[in-house]
């Protein structure tokens, strides 16, 4: 009976605390963000759901609410949700938006949602399905009905996902984005009408509030930008804005003249490059920005407090005139409050000074941290073994990765020929990575960012030229953005000629841990190498895997891609979660590119190395 009793009681409480969230409502009147009726200010931080291991969602939630944080913002990212035309996937491990958002309000913390569709955030293609590329007639962020029918598709999709967790519904979300950063897409692409800009980011934002989002909507530009993003019916929110009066002039001038003032990208550090410098800021820095911003009664949102990382191939590029591209870091620290790891940083430790209350919790306790020694590579085989296996695409002239219907990782091509040629390669249209081989023999690598699209060669009678191609991620910011196939996108030309006829590919997605069971050692000095091993653990825990030995690749780990690594730097170590151990046997396979030495162990330590930069050889 009093079982019964408390199992009654317990219901009667969870409905009653229903009841009390479904009264909570969130506006924007009179100048100020109201939450049941009353003013408040925005305390946010951007952590992005894709870029943390599901299991870890909660202790960085919280690591957000003992900052004195109210809020997390998050983009969605549509290419992480649409895995092929047509194919959805919102529930698998780190892909379950709904539960992160779930996972929030039960931490004390309001969402703001960004769902794009274009996102930027440093993440492939900006958060665009790479196939978007090959429907007909379709310009990304462009007004024709191609692309609005796919937006409208998405955003149809990620409704169905969140349209009962809006604070309207008893939900953490409490205001949606409308496109994004759309004010310098429109400065960078004016050979297109502002007329035509503004009928498309008008259409979306549409798109949205049809489809039954009503929490209050926003936008979020440059101060300088709102000409080109601003939206009527959405508040303008100003990215990088520190000048409280500059914020507020501009704000008023597309708001009716009147706030709520909010900073939606407030920048406590910057984003990382390959092959560049690691870009920090010092924690004085944000903290004084920070007190201006409390004082002053601005509302913010740190892009990032933790940035998380770019596991497997979800880091983007930016389009850079010096260098074609500049490539997306695996990790994604962001120099940010807290760590890439989780941790507690010196900027965290000063602007939870600044915004804790005495409601404000503890920090909760690191994740456990060991370091692996040794890792025996046992294994070593040539991915001409896997090529092998793999039936070609045949086809005149080079094939672009989209054309091929593949999104990321490799592809290998490779032409016989039957008279002898030599002169200067060139590659014009290389996209991004390549090393080349002349019958098995290494001959040259050519690279987008250091624009080396040539070099000489000398192919004799009856000899095949490889091309062994590496896709290190679409653009994500600027105009080029619809310019953003992979592989061999131009011509092939040895001294002065275009060469057709008879070229194969073959597809190397890398999209799981190749499996090289059935393989004999077969690894070589300056051959594609991939590299296996086992490691037994008595704990788990989290670790930074040791790369500075290693030229260029990608890791996997008990299956899962942790990401690529570049001995350019400034980055060396690749983040390894402990929730993706295991207690026993752990299995390790290394794709070594360059394999300018053969390996035959790895290890671990106990902190990560991203600010050890080392240019590459003959740069």
């Amino acid at each position: 009976m009093k079982k019964v009793y408390y199992t009654l009681l317990f219901a009667f409480f969870t409905l009653l605390s229903a009841s009390a969230q479904q009264k909570q409502t969130f506006a924007i009147s009179g100048g100020d963000f109201l939450l049941n009726g009353k003013p408040i200010q925005i305390h946010s931080g951007e952590m992005h759901y894709s870029r943390i291991p599901q299991q870890y969602w909660r202790h960085r939630l919280k690591m957000m609410k003992a900052m004195g944080l109210n809020a997390v913002a998050t983009y969605v990212f549509w290419n992480y949700h649409e895995t092929a035309p047509g194919v959805w996937d919102f529930k698998t491990g780190n892909k379950n938006l709904a539960e992160y958002i779930k996972t929030a309000q039960e931490e004390g913390l309001f969402v703001i949602l960004r769902p794009g569709p274009y996102v930027c955030a440093e993440w492939e293609f900006g958060g665009y399905p790479f196939f978007l590329q090959n429907v007909p007639n379709m310009v990304i962020r462009g007004n024709n009905k191609e692309y609005l029918a796919a937006t409208k598709a998405y955003f149809t999709q990620l409704y169905n996902q969140v349209k009962d967790l809006q604070i309207t519904k008893g939900g953490p979300i409490i205001m949606v984005q409308g496109e994004n950063e759309f004010g310098s897409y429109v400065a960078q692409r004016k050979d297109v009408p502002l007329e035509e800009h503004k009928k498309y980011s008008a259409a979306v934002f549409q798109q949205l509030k049809d489809l039954g989002f009503e929490v209050p909507f926003f936008t979020s530009d440059g101060s300088w930008l709102f000409e080109g993003g601003a939206l009527p019916g959405a508040l303008p929110t100003a990215n990088g804005e520190s000048d409280i009066a500059k914020l507020k002039e501009v704000v008023n001038k597309f708001n009716n003249g009147q706030g709520p003032y909010m900073v939606a990208e407030f920048y406590p550090g910057w984003l990382d490059h390959w092959a560049e410098p690691f870009p920090t800021q010092k924690p004085e820095q944000t903290a004084r920005q920070t007190k201006k911003y409390l004082d002053n009664k601005v509302s913010f949102n740190y892009y990032m407090v933790h940035g998380g990382t770019n596991f497997g191939f979800t880091s983007g590029a930016n389009y850079d005139k010096e260098h074609d591209i500049q490539p997306d870091m695996t990790s994604y620290d962001y120099d940010a409050p807290i760590s890439e790891a989780g941790w507690a940083t010196p900027k965290y430790n000063m602007l939870r000074e600044l915004l804790k209350t005495s409601e404000t919790p503890a920090i909760p306790e690191k994740m456990p941290i060991i370091e692996i020694p040794k890792i025996a590579l046992t294994k070593t085989v040539d991915l001409a073994d896997l090529k092998a296996k793999i039936s070609p695409v045949y086809e005149d002239t080079p094939q672009t990765f989209e054309q091929l219907n593949q999104g990321d990782g490799y592809v290998w091509y490779s032409k016989k020929f039957t008279q002898p040629i030599s002169g200067k390669l060139e590659l014009k249209g290389l996209r991004d990575y390549a090393i080349v081989y002349v019958n098995g023999k290494k001959v040259a690598e050519l690279n987008r960012y250091y624009k080396k699209y040539d070099c000489e060669i000398e192919v004799p009678f009856n000899a095949t030229l490889d091309i062994v191609v590496e896709n290190m991620g679409r653009i994500n910011y600027g105009s080029q953005i619809n310019e953003n196939n992979k592989g061999i996108i131009s011509p092939v030309i040895i001294n002065g000629q275009t060469i057709t006829g008879d070229w194969e590919m073959y597809k190397l997605p890398m999209s799981q841990e190749p499996d090289l069971t059935a393989y004999k050692n077969s690894g070589k000095v300056n051959r594609p190498t991939l590299y296996q091993g086992t490691f037994t653990l008595n704990k788990t825990g989290d670790t930074f895997l040791d790369m500075r030995d290693w030229g260029k690749g990608i890791v996997f780990v008990n299956g899962i891609n942790i990401g690529r690594y570049w001995s350019v730097g400034p980055q060396q170590t690749l983040y390894l979660p402990g929730c993706w151990l295991k207690k026993g046997k752990n299995n390790i396979v290394i794709f070594e590119q360059k394999n300018e030495t053969l390996q035959k162990e790895l290890k671990s330590i106990t902190t990560p190395i991203l600010e050890d930069l080392r240019p590459e050889k003959g740069q």
